[in-house]
């Protein structure tokens, strides 16, 4: 199983370009998605978060059902779901207010015995690092998905809002990222993390950590690029005919990249650092196509692997 653990919450996005627009509510949060996207695909996934018992969580979970994701912590619990405000700038590119609720409502007993024995994959979610609470229950779920012979993978995804203690968040964050095989991030996490390094340089630094052997980073309109320990390569985006907006699009290519590399064998330590251009490529590209068919709607709406294989097969 492919187990995705963090964050679930309402984006409430405005409906329109006016200040003052009427916001719709949506299910989201880079975890849920990510976990909806990977099932879409066609793989075995399970989603790690506490679910409120309000009917924000009622509408968290139609989506999970609808996609066949396995929801891990059956339990829902009484703290409100989580909300991200969301806003979009000139290019259609969204950030986030947030308001914190379920998906901090969680113990670690009930993390560790929700884990399933067989874990193929476990992604960190990017809020885990974030508060030293949090984290360490956490990093004990990122333990014992490693002891079960999980490779792991984490998407940044830097929220600077929710950052009040910059210096214990990067030294949470280093705690994950020495253990995860795959890590992902954005032009923009870059800039916050390391904007004194290239990108180039970045990904070489993380590829020097103790379990890294892959690292991708999105550039938003110009493509993604990936960084093996044996090779480096680039995609273009995939656009869609007709284009909705940008929510859930990395989160969407992270399940492609997950699919593609666990459909080709890559994905497993010791592997991951070998592959070569040709290979980075490929699975960028299957990736990119995953975000773009995602981005042909409003709101994050991750395509199916016959919509994704449609596209491939003409391209």
């Amino acid at each position: 199983m492919f187990v995705v653990g963090g964050e679930s919450l309402i984006d409430l996005v405005p409906v329109s370009a006016a200040a003052d627009a009427e916001r719709m509510a949506l299910a989201g949060g880079s975890p849920f998605n990510c976990a909806i996207a990977l099932a879409k695909l066609g793989n075995e996934a399970g989603f790690l978060c506490p679910i409120s018992q309000d009917d924000y969580g009622d509408l968290l979970l139609a989506p999970l059902a609808a996609a066949g994701v396995a929801v891990l912590l059956d339990e829902r619990v009484a703290a409100p779901t989580t909300k991200a405000i969301v806003t979009f700038n000139e290019r259609m590119q969204a950030s986030y207010v947030f308001e914190r609720g379920a998906d901090r409502a969680f113990t670690r007993e009930g993390l560790l015995a929700a884990l399933p024995q067989q874990v193929q994959l476990y992604q960190i979610g990017g809020f885990c690092p974030i508060l030293e609470d949090d984290a360490s229950v956490w990093l004990d779920v990122v333990e014992t998905a490693l002891g079960r012979g999980a490779t792991v993978s984490i998407d940044i995804n830097v929220r600077e809002k929710l950052i009040e203690d910059e210096a214990g968040y990067r030294e949470r964050l280093d705690r994950f990222l020495d253990r995860a095989h795959l890590v992902k991030l954005s032009e923009e996490d870059h800039a916050w993390l390391a904007p004194h390094l290239t990108i180039a340089e970045y990904a070489g630094a993380l590829l020097e950590r103790p379990n890294c052997e892959l690292v991708v980073v999105t550039l938003g309109e110009s493509g993604s690029l990936a960084f093996s320990r044996a090779a480096r390569g680039r995609a273009d985006i995939y656009a869609p005919p007709v284009f909705g907006d940008t929510v859930g699009a990395g989160d969407s290519l992270m399940a492609g990249i997950l699919t593609w590399l666990g459909e080709t064998g890559a994905l497993a330590p010791g592997r991951l650092g070998l592959l070569d251009e040709a290979a980075l490529v490929r699975t960028l590209r299957f990736g990119a196509v995953v975000a773009g068919l995602n981005c042909a709607h409003k709101g994050c709406v991750p395509p199916s692997r016959a919509e994704v294989d449609a596209v491939l097969s003409r391209h």
